[in-house]
């Protein structure tokens, strides 16, 4: 069983890990750099993880805890289209924030994954899948509340939006502009807004 000053050790070695891997990809990050940003030794980090393999899913499994964790506030509280756009434009001003360099740590992770490491393809998978289900989530506490009406699909809305943002994402971070985002959320949440019991946001 790891002891709480093992937990502690091996938390801040994902953390440097994620940070290095978000900024420089798994191929340009190496044990050595991770052993720096940690204050680590490579005998703790393989104790740990057992090889750089490992850690990159430890790194993943971060990610996704991290941007879940993010997220499922936000969402908790949808009651309307309003607030499904207040949710939105904190993702938007997060972006702005950072000037769109980056992007989304899970997108990258799966970019440069998902073609050639199955292991690490499956946690990006999971990953996405607690994500949307957090937005599913959202949105079915506004068809509760009547916000929206009994036919709309959650899941293929929450499938909608989760795209909108990865994309968007995506083309903010090339142009290094809000619009790509803002546009691609809020065009996918005036189609949810058709779903409500008026059909407008």
């Amino acid at each position: 069983m790891i002891t709480h000053k093992g937990q502690a050790t091996r938390d801040r070695i994902v953390v440097a890990a994620a940070g290095l891997m978000y900024q420089k990809g798994v191929a340009g990050t190496s044990i050595e750099d991770v052993q720096a940003a940690a204050e680590a030794s490579a005998s703790q980090i393989y104790h740990y993880f057992g090889d750089k393999h490992s850690l990159t899913c430890a790194v993943i499994r971060h990610w996704s805890d991290t941007l879940v964790g993010f997220h499922e506030p936000l969402l908790a509280r949808l009651d309307d289209i309003g607030a499904l756009r207040s949710w939105a434009e904190v993702i938007v001003e997060a972006s702005r924030a950072n000037d769109f360099r980056g992007g989304c740590p899970l997108g990258s992770l799966a970019s440069e994954l998902a073609d050639r490491d199955e292991v690490a393809r499956d946690d990006v998978v999971i990953g996405y899948r607690r994500w949307r289900g957090a937005i599913r989530d959202g949105l079915f506490a506004m068809k509760v509340r009547g916000a929206l009406v009994d036919d709309a699909n959650v899941d293929q809305l929450a499938m909608a939006l989760l795209t909108a943002l990865q994309d968007g994402l995506l083309v903010s971070k090339a142009l290094r502009d809000a619009e790509p985002l803002s546009t691609a959320l809020n065009t996918t949440i005036d189609h949810v807004a058709s779903f409500t019991p008026t059909g407008t946001a």
